[in-house]
């Protein structure tokens, strides 16, 4: 076997890294994130540097290049899943992250050194959560987030797993099965092909149609609590979906319908 390469580091931003102390109000990351991308286990990965700076940018920043760099390998786990996770971080005080993704793109694991995930099963149940009321001025905190993940990755035949890390914090680990492995009937279109009819959506409203997973009908106020948007930003996202024939109104309630669970299908 040859040599190993030496890691190549990519740096995302390049802001200093402030001392480390304390975060009381979690209004700033105090720590780098790494991010290591692996083609095999047989060299060292791509390593790109996440800077510190304030939680929203981080999180953007951080969940952007994951789902970017997993892209590019050839993985199709949805950015939201990805961003729900990185989130979740925040429970950590954003310290010691690293994301590795591997499986040309299909597996991110995500880990940390912050108090961990002592009920795990917990974790994954809707309602339940541990963010501090300092917390949720940055997230939901409403237990929603790993939840509406394990829903998302039921639908392409993924899964989400929670470990203990070494000595401390936690290791959160979101796979899907490559296309490949399918037994896909002769004839069918591919995932390329289905993506090539899906009509055009921005994130924001993908972020919106994913919701429709966990609850067939929603109303705006859901969506507004959900996602943290404005409602003139929720009503323009359903708009756009219903004239794309995803979703239909019925009484003040939005249900989602078949077009959009294939759409949905496609998108994953």
């Amino acid at each position: 076997m040859g040599k190993a390469l030496e890691p190549t580091l990519n740096t995302a931003q390049n802001a200093p890294e402030p001392a480390s102390g304390v975060n009381e109000d979690y209004s700033r990351a105090i720590a780098s994130a790494r991010i290591a991308c692996y083609d095999d286990f047989r060299s060292a990965p791509r390593v790109t540097e996440i800077a510190p700076t304030t939680t929203a940018e981080f999180i953007e920043n951080l969940a952007s290049t994951i789902y970017t760099q997993a892209q590019q390998a050839g993985g199709s786990i949805p950015y939201t899943a990805i961003r729900e996770v990185s989130e979740n971080f925040i429970h950590a005080q954003f310290k010691e992250i690293v994301v590795s993704i591997f499986d040309k793109g299909n597996t991110i694991r995500f880990t940390d050194q912050g108090p961990g995930i002592p009920q795990k099963e917990k974790a994954q149940m809707p309602g339940f959560s541990s963010a501090t009321s300092d917390m949720k001025r940055y997230i939901r905190g409403v237990g929603s987030g790993l939840p509406l993940v394990k829903e998302y990755l039921s639908f392409s035949h993924g899964r989400i797993t929670i470990e203990d890390n070494i000595k401390c914090g936690s290791v959160v680990t979101i796979s899907v099965k490559p296309e490949e492995d399918f037994d896909v009937p002769r004839g069918a279109p591919t995932r390329e092909q289905r993506k090539q009819m899906v009509p055009a959506l921005s994130d924001r409203e993908k972020d919106v149609l994913y919701l429709f997973l966990d609850q067939p009908t929603l109303r705006v106020t859901d969506i507004v609590e959900e996602l943290g948007l404005a409602a003139s930003s929720a009503h323009r996202a359903l708009k756009k979906l219903e004239e794309a024939g995803l979703i239909s109104t019925v009484g003040k309630m939005r249900q989602v319908t078949d077009e959009g669970l294939r759409v949905i299908d496609a998108l994953f």
